[in-house]
């Protein structure tokens, strides 16, 4: 076996080979090496390895030295019943898509593929919620008012403002925790506190308020300023209302949020991505911290197995995967945007719309991958700002499917905070089915509809 392996290498180090899958593939090797041509960005040289169940050492040490390549890291320990994801370093004259066709048939790895690059779906008594800004949260009545906003304001005047014992976690750069307007509704660890010590033996020690797997550090604001999409992201889901400043999220109060920051000044990895989900949903499943879902206000890249498989261990722990449709303007059925495009039952792909009810101009769409819209264009949350040498808390308007999608994500935390025990399918039904039919959005969505968190 190791002699074949090497014979094999040989030949991948020299010539690409073609793009067709394998038989006996796991993966979609023919998905992946169109992403690579399509020039979708990625680590230089890094290569996520998932070996299959089973696999034995000298099997993975074979593949790693036939590869002339060296492990940076286990981003999912394997043990008897799942195979180990490792991220390898390609020697410089390895081709990657030659690489990923020969893996594809080696009978100890599962699947292979780029370490893809992914970056964050935004363009650059409440005060602006009274004053007339903060239009994603307003309903048909009340004052201000705005039929194309979230309805969220609805849900509040009938006295919905808590969500309590819900947790979301946000998937994302990191979140500024001391805001004004955040620090209430941050989530702290009660299973590993800061001693020094990793007391739920996670792997990342004193993670107080979730982990920055870029930096690998439990310092969620390690970007300091650079942290202001995370942030904005939290204060639409979860920003402090009835405080008489700032903003409100479209749960007031109750609801806890858990950073998983991966998107860094270069963006984010692969490899990162699913540590990140990973360890939401070890949270859940190990410790039954209710978590409903996370917010992914990000996207580019190619088909990741790997990504998707994470998604699906999210989605069997009862894990919404709440994601941004994205900002190029395009049909998601015709060229697909991942994750939105992901095939998987948990996932929401979300579009943008503008105050007026309209398909924001910079939002994609899918009649058949995309599920709804929601508030999109020109919305205020909370950032950080750099004052002095030091951050406090400011505001600043932002648009882009990003911004939209943690108010769906707001709405599923809404929903669950007074249905406990439901299910990511049920929730998931709930916000698909009392969407507003919208013209702009009419055979652009799934439903057709803009989010109506006062419709459940």
């Amino acid at each position: 076996m190791k002699k074949n392996r090497m014979a094999m290498w040989v030949g991948v180090a020299l010539v690409a080979m073609g793009a067709t899958q394998s038989a006996s593939a796991g993966g979609r090797p023919d998905l992946v090496i169109k992403g690579l041509k399509a020039g979708q960005p990625h680590a230089n040289g890094e290569l996520l390895v998932k070996y299959r169940d089973g696999a034995a050492s000298a099997d993975r040490d074979a593949v790693v030295q036939g590869l002339g390549a060296h492990k940076l890291e286990t981003v999912r320990r394997g043990n008897g019943r799942n195979g180990e994801i490792a991220l390898l370093k390609l020697p410089g004259n390895v081709d990657l898509s030659a690489a990923v066709q020969a893996l594809s048939a080696d009978p100890a790895i599962e699947y292979a593929e780029p370490n893809w690059t992914y970056q964050h779906h935004a363009v650059s008594n409440d005060t602006y919620a009274s004053n007339g800004s903060l239009w994603g949260m307003y309903g048909d009545a009340g004052s201000p008012a705005n039929a194309y906003g979230s309805q969220a304001s609805e849900a509040w005047a009938a006295g919905h403002t808590s969500c309590g014992n819900v947790v979301v976690g946000v998937i994302d750069e990191g979140i500024y925790f001391n805001h004004e307007d955040l620090a209430a509704n941050i989530w702290t660890n009660p299973y590993d506190p800061a001693d020094g010590v990793d007391n739920d033996g996670n792997g990342y020690v004193d993670d107080v308020r979730g982990w920055d797997f870029d930096g690998n550090t439990n310092n969620i604001n390690s970007g300091g300023a650079n942290d202001d999409h995370g942030t904005h992201v939290a204060g639409t889901i979860a920003g402090v209302g009835g405080n008489g400043k700032g903003v409100a999220g479209v749960c007031w109060s109750g609801v806890k949020l858990i950073s998983g920051k991966f998107l860094g000044r270069r963006g984010g990895s692969t490899a990162n991505a699913i540590k990140a989900i990973d360890y939401f949903t070890d949270l859940k499943v190990r410790h039954g911290l209710n978590i409903v879902a996370t917010n992914n206000s990000w996207g580019g890249g190619g088909f990741s197995q790997a990504l998707q498989d994470a998604i699906t261990r999210a989605g069997n722990a009862e894990i919404l995967f709440i994601a941004a449709a994205g900002n190029d303007a395009y049909d998601n059925d015709a060229t697909a945007s991942y994750p939105s495009n992901y095939p998987n039952a948990n996932i929401i792909a979300v579009a943008s719309t503008t105050n007026t009810g309209g398909l924001s101009s910079f939002s994609q769409w899918g009649r058949t991958t995309v599920d709804l819209g929601a508030p999109g264009s020109g919305i205020w949350s909370t950032v950080p700002k750099a004052s002095k040498g030091s951050l406090v808390s400011g505001y600043a308007s932002y648009n882009g499917t990003s911004m939209a999608t943690p108010h769906v994500t707001g709405g599923a935390a809404l929903y669950a905070s007074t249905r406990p025990g439901s299910t990511a399918a049920q929730i998931k039904a709930a916000i698909l089915g009392a969407t507003v039919p919208t013209p702009s959005l009419q055979n652009k969505t799934v439903t057709g509809g803009r989010l109506n968190v006062s419709g459940f």
